[in-house]
């Protein structure tokens, strides 16, 4: 027991010096403005580079991959099947895909699968 705790201390302090110095090491130190605009062929930036991001298009886009992580998810069910229980199987899969489903309705109840206001 001792062990794996000293273990996991030379673990921790490891990565703390690592990650110290990697951030001292990969800071920039010289500050340039030519370097922090934005690039436009040369010229002066006539605008912003930092555009206002669609609210819309990132709430799609995370309930996209929420959605596409859970697919994944319900794809084992398919090969475990023959090695386990199938009642439990059953339950499990039912239980995953009702999960899913709550959360798609609560998605559509909340309006945010809607494009159109």
């Amino acid at each position: 027991m001792i062990i794996l705790l000293i273990s996991i201390l030379i673990t921790l302090i490891i990565s703390v010096v690592v990650m110290v110095l990697a951030s001292l090491l990969a800071k920039k130190t010289i500050t340039d403005r030519e370097k922090n605009s934005p690039f436009e062929c040369g010229f002066d930036p006539k605008g912003s580079a930092r555009l206002p991001f669609s609210l819309r298009f990132f709430l799609i886009a995370v309930i996209f991959l929420i959605f596409d992580v859970e697919i994944t998810l319900l794809l084992p069910l398919a090969i475990i099947m023959n090695f386990s229980n199938i009642s439990a199987w059953a339950f499990t899969g039912f239980a995953f895909i009702l999960i899913l489903l709550i959360g798609l309705y609560h998605e559509w109840n909340q309006g945010a699968l809607e494009w159109a206001y």
